[in-house]
């Protein structure tokens, strides 16, 4: 990554009025965070706060290019559930829409391709699907929350 990637990450974190960013590629995380005017009293406002992480050695495979379809990893070597991952940064919705019966519920029976949650970025609605069929055995966010791309939506148990 270079400086002129982070500058035009920058940019976009201020046209799209973003407090904090963060993008992991290839072991190296990026992550830019930005002083409230509470945190700052200057005459000049602060640049964002930007942090390095170096790389870390890892067994798990490098993280996929961003392609709007969820992520499935083992939760567990022990326990054989498929995670579905977040994709994208955005709103997590349980329904399509406020009142709405849930798209799915604990313990129901899921099939591949089937809609389990929507994903709100930038007033766009993203369906998120099953990449297998299974049971629905955990839900790691909760209705309304914000989601950071790669954090855990759902366990599901292999069919």
């Amino acid at each position: 990554m270079d400086l002129n990637e982070i500058r035009r990450i920058l940019d976009l974190m201020r046209e799209h009025e973003l407090a904090e960013f963060e993008l992991e590629r290839e072991g190296t995380t990026l992550r830019l965070r930005k002083h409230t005017p509470a945190q700052w009293t200057g005459s000049v406002p602060p640049m964002p706060h930007v942090t390095f992480a170096a790389p870390v050695p890892s067994a798990k495979a490098p993280a996929p290019e961003a392609t709007g379809v969820p992520v499935l990893t083992p939760a567990n070597e022990e326990v054989d559930f498929a995670i579905v991952k977040s994709p994208i940064v955005g709103t997590f919705f349980l329904a399509p829409e406020p009142g709405a019966k849930p798209f799915v519920e604990l313990g129901q029976t899921v099939k591949k391709d089937q809609v389990l949650c929507i994903i709100e970025a930038m007033k766009l609605m993203n369906e998120i699907n099953a990449e297998c069929d299974g049971e629905l055995v955990k839900v790691y966010v909760e209705n309304g929350q914000a989601v950071q791309y790669g954090e855990r939506l759902f366990a599901i148990k292999p069919a």
